[in-house]
């Protein structure tokens, strides 16, 4: 009897954590949920992250708060969610940010792949290699020998070293030894209204706000940097149709602190992507001209191991350091 005891006993206590677990994902979410933000408000991350928690507080039954940590590269923000206690109630919107800090930075504090349990892909959004007029080439054939034929005389901007647009470049010159220079600026618009004035001749930057440049002959516009043609520029080819095997984007997704509840991020990948399967939610995206990612905690942790070993190679190739 003694023994037998011994065992349920054993059996019991080995089970409560468990069951611990599932009585917290049944009651879950009983409090507002925090979602981190690691950017400035207005930027793109906010205009995917503040839907996604309208619409998220909407399936939960819980307000879905907003909260913009952003500095150096979104790590200010991903630091906050990885200290943050792993119940489920702190989430971080990830973003192709991270993959490229996890080798731009010397001395992280966490490791994004070990520190970060992903729940869910959101969206994937397109660059678009534009150049201005003054540039003979109208194809990106014509626009690599004229890089090879003319070393260092075209200029290519970027909202700042270690940016999406910056390592997208980075990877445009690593796999077909163009020679452009790369000049930094701070943020999108300065970069832009240079561009456009002809002080710089190349720039990979997002579609939304680039058509009424390409329609008025301001820029022209050659190819798009995913695998797959933009739905706003329909017209233009993927870089990938002349150079093999390439591919950037910029992409959000949600994590959570390492160690929340498995049961919890089940529950809310199956939300997230029921939110991304909502008519208004897939409206938004499309206008934004974004492909949704919908899929396992499992292809979104696949897609940032694949990202940030890619965007490793381009960092120390191309010698880039955080500013």
């Amino acid at each position: 009897m003694t023994r037998r005891l011994f065992l349920r006993l054993t059996a019991g206590a080995i089970a409560l954590p468990a069951l611990a677990r599932r009585t917290l994902a049944q009651v879950y979410p009983a409090r507002p949920l925090r979602l981190i933000v690691p950017f400035p408000p207005g930027g793109p991350t906010d205009l995917v992250g503040r839907p996604l928690a309208q619409s998220l507080a909407e399936r939960l039954g819980q307000p879905v708060v907003i909260e913009n940590r952003g500095g150096a590269g979104a790590t200010i923000g991903t630091e906050a969610a990885v200290r943050a206690p792993p119940d489920g109630y702190t989430l971080l919107m990830s973003a192709s940010s991270s993959a490229i800090s996890a080798s731009l930075y010397d001395k992280l504090s966490y490791n994004f792949i070990r520190d970060i349990a992903p729940v869910a892909g959101l969206v994937r959004f397109p660059q678009v290699l534009v150049v201005h007029p003054s540039v003979p080439a109208k194809t990106v054939p014509e626009l690599i020998a004229h890089a090879k034929a003319h070393p260092g005389s075209l200029n290519f901007a970027s909202p700042g070293a270690g940016t999406g647009p910056h390592v997208t470049g980075e990877l445009f010159k690593m796999m077909t030894g163009a020679a452009m220079v790369h000049v930094p600026y701070r943020g999108v618009a300065p970069a832009m209204t240079d561009l456009v004035a002809g002080q710089v001749q190349v720039m990979f930057v997002v579609p939304v706000g680039l058509v009424e440049h390409i329609e008025s002959g301001r820029l022209r516009a050659l190819a798009v940097t995913t695998t797959t043609r933009s739905r706003l520029l329909p017209q233009l080819p993927t870089v990938d149709e002349v150079v093999p095997g390439y591919e950037a984007s910029t992409w959000f997704g949600v994590g959570a602190p390492r160690q929340t509840p498995p049961e919890i991020i089940e529950r809310l990948n199956r939300e997230i992507n029921a939110c991304l399967a909502e008519p208004a939610m897939k409206s938004r995206l499309a206008d934004l001209d974004g492909t949704t990612l919908v899929g396992t905690p499992t292809d979104f942790a696949k897609l940032i191991a694949e990202e940030t070993e890619k965007w490793s190679k381009v960092v120390k190739f191309a010698g880039i350091k955080a500013e």
